[in-house]
């Protein structure tokens, strides 16, 4: 800033004048000190135009800074809803796919049961018939093997 350049070179004429003895006062070149004054004065309206339109554009920075904050923060409060909403809604998702899966275990379970006791009884029928069948090869066998005996005992007798 120029003017205050000025300024700061008039009090520092002032500073370095001659002394006065025995006096407060001192010896200052007029010309000089009103030259310097002179030119603080033209160049303070420009710099204190410089300095109005350097407020006015640091308000603006501010004022967009604080709006631009102000969007970040509604944003970011919107994200986090929807990620806790997200987060709500996959923990319902799991919730319901494990009752889901447990309905399905329980469910195969008891099918797995029922497969369980058909195949038993339909085995315990065919036990049964095998069963009757293994008696009935045996009875006939021992009929047979009993026929032979018969033969060869008539055979016998038939030769006396």
């Amino acid at each position: 800033m120029e003017a205050l350049e000025k300024l700061a070179a008039a009090i520092t004429l002032v500073e370095e004048a001659k002394s006065v003895p025995l006096s407060a006062s001192c010896i200052i070149h007029r010309k000089e000190l009103l030259a310097i004054l002179d030119q603080a004065r033209v160049a303070l309206p420009s710099d204190l135009e410089r300095a109005t339109k350097i407020l006015r554009e640091q308000d603006r920075l501010i004022s967009d800074a604080k709006l631009s904050a102000e969007n970040l923060i509604t944003e970011a409060k919107e994200e986090v809803e929807s990620i806790v909403a997200q987060t709500e809604i996959v923990a319902a998702a799991r919730k319901e796919a494990k009752k889901i899966i447990d309905e399905v275990n329980n469910e195969s379970s008891a099918q797995q049961e029922e497969i369980d006791a058909y195949v038993d009884s339909r085995l315990a029928t065919l036990e049964v018939i095998l069963n009757k069948t293994l008696d009935t090869i045996t009875k006939g066998r021992a009929r047979l093997a009993g026929v032979d005996a018969k033969s060869a005992l008539t055979e016998l007798n038939d030769k006396k």
